[in-house]
């Protein structure tokens, strides 16, 4: 008996391999607004943007770009328009000729895109500077919404995201209008006040221009109390401080161990880094907020009993390329000793920058939806998950698909139902038309 081959059909290309989306984006171009967007990730986000949108490189790290996105609409990277808020004066463009110079980045790709670099520069306004800044902060926060919402306005964008990519701050004190909107409205109003970090100054701008908002550092940002509960009912919103590199590591393996019965007793890690990062770090007060976001997730997934010693610290001849170290200590079968050890080396905004490009793509898409509040199901991009206790990395991804999926079906649909109106109404028999303001 003669056998032939069942030939299985065709996989639907994909972005990873050049391919156009199954599913494809119908609402216009987006913007991505970016706080520190002269900085180091910043920086790269843009020669990203911009190279995998002329498809000049490949969207290698690009979480949406794999294949379980494949049927999800979202916008091209062509279709994302980059502005933001910082106080460096360094162009965009020359700062990532540095990057370049210093090995981070191909310099044939800055080549390639410089030009569209220099128009990312023209939309950087300057930041809020409180040491510099006269009146209130609530003035403050009109004039970097009033930002927002021009560059809104002038590129006819449809849905506009902010990200914080800024330096690390020192963590505020607490205080009664960090937990009371009412109480924070009257304080940011007074002259003079400084109530409010930077970082939350430029997240109360962007929910007042109505953009969805992800908190990639570990600064206060949206995470004061007051502001979430302002931010709730109006935009979509995630973070907080982006899972690039050891704390990823760290949410993978955890649960094995978890998994296998076996007891885990220490895990301490050290990081090594230079650049501005490794400078801001070095500021005991800054790296304290880093400190508690990387060893959270580690207690939540191995128990609060696992000691677990972390040291950051400055090595300046290390520029961009940031090294960390763990050792793990747990206990086998009839009490055996069991020992992991971990290097992780790589350039951290190189790990950062297509995260942040799949956060605008992702609540853009919650936008078009109509999403408002904190969406857990962006947990796997960062080291602190708004509005989950997830932190295990299989699980968040997983759930992250599964909302993708849900919500690219929603907007589809409405595009569908939208699209069958509008034909409806053009091939209606005898209607005429309807003057402005509804007279015959």
């Amino acid at each position: 008996m003669e056998h032939h081959a069942q030939h299985e059909p065709a996989a639907q290309p994909t972005e990873a391999d050049g391919g156009a989306r199954a599913t494809e984006w119908t609402r216009g171009r987006v913007g991505l607004w970016l706080i520190g967007a002269r900085g180091s990730v910043a920086t790269t986000v843009a020669v990203g943007v911009h190279a995998l949108g002329a498809r000049i490189a490949p969207p290698t790290g690009c979480t949406t770009s794999g294949p379980g996105f494949a049927e999800v609409p979202l916008p091209g990277f062509d279709e994302i328009v980059i502005g933001g808020h910082d106080l460096s004066t360094t162009p965009v463009g020359l700062r990532a000729e540095q990057l370049a110079a210093a090995g981070m980045i191909p310099a044939a790709i800055v080549a390639a895109v410089r030009d569209e670099l220099d128009a990312v520069d023209a939309e950087v306004r300057p930041g809020y500077d409180p040491s510099t800044h006269t009146g209130s902060q609530s003035e403050a926060v009109a004039r970097l919404a009033a930002d927002l919402v021009d560059f809104r306005e002038r590129n006819g964008l449809a849905h506009v995201t902010v990200v914080d990519v800024s330096s690390t701050e020192p963590l505020p004190a607490d205080r009664p209008e960090f937990h009371d909107p009412a109480l924070l409205a009257a304080a940011i109003a007074e002259p003079g006040a400084a109530v409010l970090p930077p970082s939350s100054i430029a997240a109360l701008a962007a929910v007042e221009a109505g953009a969805s908002y992800a908190c990639f550092t570990p600064s206060a940002g949206l995470g004061l109390p007051a502001l979430r509960a302002i931010a709730r009912p109006r935009i979509a919103f995630a973070g907080q401080d982006g899972k690039t590199g050891e704390t990823l590591l760290r949410t993978v393996l955890a649960p094995m161990f978890v998994e296998r019965g076996m007891h885990v007793l220490s895990w301490a890690g050290a990081n090594l880094l230079g650049g501005g990062d490794g400078q801001t770090l070095a500021d005991p007060e800054a790296v304290r907020s880093k400190l508690a976001s990387k060893t959270r997730g580690l207690h939540s997934l191995v128990g609060e009993h696992v000691v677990a010693p972390l040291h950051i610290d400055n090595v300046p001849d290390l520029g961009d390329v940031k090294t960390a170290w763990d050792h793990v200590h747990a206990e086998g079968f009839l009490s055996s000793r069991i020992t992991l050890q971990t290097t992780w080396t790589a350039y951290d905004s190189m790990l950062a920058a297509p995260l942040v490009i799949d956060l605008a793509r992702l609540l853009s898409l919650a936008g078009a939806a109509g999403v408002r509040g904190v969406v857990p199901a962006l947990g796997s991009f960062f080291k602190d998950p708004w509005g989950s206790e997830v932190h295990a990395f299989a699980d968040q991804s997983t759930a992250l698909k599964s909302w993708a999926a849900d919500l690219g079906e929603q907007v589809a649909g409405q595009d569908a139902a939208g699209a069958a109106e509008g034909q409806a109404g053009a091939a209606a028999p005898g209607a005429d038309p309807v003057p402005i303001g509804g007279v015959r």
